[in-house]
């Protein structure tokens, strides 16, 4: 697996760099083209923790993972568990869905730094899915939503978890 590797007010250093290498590269058992993938690795401060994030673009979706610790190394450990919890509860799904198309090929992402209520805007290009596939994409990159285009009657819906665990699915005409 190829890392990008950036630091937010860290020094990525070249043991950081090594040890990402060896704990996230653990990962690579679950692909097929491990040498093709590439995966995103941000190591930020928040406070006193220092925060990773690791976002993998899959042929079937995005695997992405949060974590934060006081001690980095931790916090890498903690996100490639996550991680692999995730690839292995959705493998079989992923399996299942052999239609699921990535939903974010052309995301483009604008900053918006000076007014204070709007932090960042994005912009998504959907494709048409099941609402099966759409709980499926929210699920991989673990968020409680998920905004798609409905295959059946070309209308923009929205997956979302609910409190009980339970989905939800909210049309807009």
């Amino acid at each position: 697996m190829l890392f990008n590797i950036r630091g937010d007010k860290i020094e990525i250093t070249e043991s950081i760099k090594e040890y990402i290498d060896k704990r996230i590269g653990r990962l690579d058992k679950y692909f097929r083209n491990p040498g093709e993938m590439k995966a995103n690795v941000k190591a930020r401060l928040s406070g006193i923790n220092q925060v990773i994030e690791v976002t993998i673009p899959i042929k079937k979706g995005v695997l992405r993972a949060e974590d934060r610790d006081k001690d980095l190394y931790a916090a890498i450990d903690k996100v490639t568990e996550k991680l692999e919890r995730q690839i292995r509860k959705n493998k079989t799904k992923i399996m299942n869905h052999r239609n699921v198309k990535n939903t974010f090929n052309d995301v483009e992402i604008e900053e918006v730094p000076d007014n204070k209520k709007v932090v960042k805007r994005k912009l998504i290009e959907t494709k048409p899915m099941s609402e099966e596939e759409a709980i499926l994409q929210m699920e991989l990159i673990d968020h409680d939503f998920f905004i798609f285009k409905d295959a059946e009657d070309d209308s923009v819906a929205v997956a979302y978890k609910r409190n009980d665990k339970q989905y939800g699915i909210i049309k807009i005409k």
